[in-house]
Parts: structure tokens; sequence; C-alpha cells
């Protein structure tokens, strides 16, 4: 159940534009910003940052961002945003194969050497305490210019925002992510908890 309840969609003209964003890259917009639509500034900012992270001219793959958005969100432990970026990377032409792989990534032959550093920085980067090593980096920067280690850096970033936020008040699933992670993630143990709605 939801400490918040999220807000009519249409509560504030304001946001419409705001909100266009999510529709057009994720289908929806999210509850969390229903949410956060108390305060309309916070939301107004929060979408001007994620459309810089999510930058369809940036050098990593927007398919490939959600995935490191996926594996910072899992090492955060938030169900919600791990179903939202597995819609999100489906969306921008994730194979299933390659999602549903994903927690296998070190083994698989549907990840690049270069996939694999990429994800194993996003799960020590999130990870609390941080475990970013000099050697990690030091691979990741063997296999991805400065400039792309930054745009993934912004990904894990957003989503320690998004992981705090949608934890702490048990935001409800839409019904998409909902499908998607029992179909694609409830073998690797996706469960939605708290946020089923």
């Amino acid at each position: 159940m939801s400490r918040l309840e999220p807000l009519p969609i249409d509560l504030h003209a304001a946001l419409s534009e705001r909100f266009a964003f999510f529709e057009k890259t994720l289908g929806f917009v999210p509850n969390s910003l229903l949410t956060m639509q108390r305060k309309p500034k916070l939301v107004d900012a929060f979408i001007q940052f994620s459309a810089a992270v999510y930058d369809p001219e940036g050098e990593v793959d927007l398919g490939f961002k959600r995935l490191v958005a996926h594996v910072a969100s899992s090492a955060a432990g938030c169900q919600y945003c791990k179903a939202h970026t597995a819609v999100s990377a489906k969306r921008h032409g994730i194979p299933v194969e390659k999602l549903e792989d994903v927690w296998n990534y070190r083994n698989s032959e549907h990840y690049s050497e270069a996939e694999r550093v990429a994800l194993d920085f996003a799960l020590a980067a999130a990870s609390q305490p941080n475990d970013v090593t000099d050697e990690l980096f030091q691979s990741l920067k063997a296999h991805w210019s400065e400039e792309a280690i930054v745009e993934m850096l912004a990904v894990i970033g957003l989503f320690g925002f998004f992981n705090r936020w949608n934890d702490s008040l048990a935001t409800p699933l839409e019904a998409e992510p909902l499908e998607t992670a029992e179909e694609h993630l409830s073998k690797s143990g996706w469960q939605v908890g708290k946020h089923l709605s």
C-alpha cells in the first residue's frame, strides 16, 4: 500500500508537457511522478534531469542505459525500479533474452566484455558503501570513453534518487511494468512486494 497516493495526472496543467516525455519514452506516466507533483517544481526539475540523462544523442545506447539502471536498482533492492527498467529496456530495443539473462551478464553470450564491465560498475557504484575500486575504474576506462562513463554514472545517480523515493513511499507499480517483471524477472527472484497497487 502506497504511503502517499499518486495524484491525478491532470492536477497541474503546467506539468502536462513534462509528463509527455515519460508517455513517449515509457508509455505511461510513473506513479512516482504523480506522487511527486505535490511539489511541481521538483517534478519539473526531475524530468529535465531525466531527459538529459537519457539524451538520445549520447554515446551509450539508450537500451543499455536501462540495463545499467536495472543493475543499480537491484543493488538498492528497489523492485519498483527493476520493473520499470525492464519495461524501458524492452521499449528501447533490448532483446528479451538479454533482459532475462541480466543477472548472468558475467557469463552470458548476450553481453560484450565492455557491457560486463559497465554492469560491474553499476553494481559497485550503487552499492552502500560504494564499492568502485581503482582497478574496476581502469577496466571501465579501457572499454568506455570518459563521456560514456559520465553518462552511465548519471543513470546510476538518477536511479539512486528513484530507488530511495519509490521504496520509501512504497509507490504502487503500474500494470505494464508489473506484467513485464512477472514475465521476465520472476525467475531471477523479482517480487512486487510493497509495490502492489
